[in-house]
């Protein structure tokens, strides 16, 4: 079961802080076979970054619409659809868990060359 705990903004930024550590060593060039155990779970196509962002932002939607004073305004209307949108967005890049799954299939040492196909 999910630790559901109140999460302080430290946590969160120790989180960003992890995710800008990848960013910084994959600028490094690193080996392929080094950067795909990084990404894969990474994006993992249940519980990977665009699925946790797509539910984060949709949750936050909610909690917009629903604690927000009433009628809302225009601009408010506006905020939660954003929310609403970039989830959508963020949770369709779950297709690049199999873009990884292929990579990581194609640069395995078992792998056949191109040309043997």
């Amino acid at each position: 079961m999910p630790d559901t705990s109140a999460l302080n903004t430290d946590q969160v930024t120790q989180a960003t802080n992890t995710l800008a550590q990848i960013r910084d060593y994959l600028r490094t060039d690193p080996p392929a076979a080094d950067m795909l155990p990084l990404l894969a779970p990474l994006l993992d196509e249940d519980t990977g970054v665009p699925i946790l962002l797509g539910d984060i932002l949709r949750s936050a939607a909610r909690l917009v619409s629903q604690q927000t004073a009433r009628p809302a305004t225009a601009e408010t209307l506006q905020i939660i659809e954003g929310l609403r949108d970039a989830a959508q967005e963020a949770t369709d890049w779950h297709v690049l868990h199999w873009d990884i799954q292929r990579l990581t299939d194609q640069l395995s040492p078992a792998a056949e060359p191109p040309s043997a196909r």
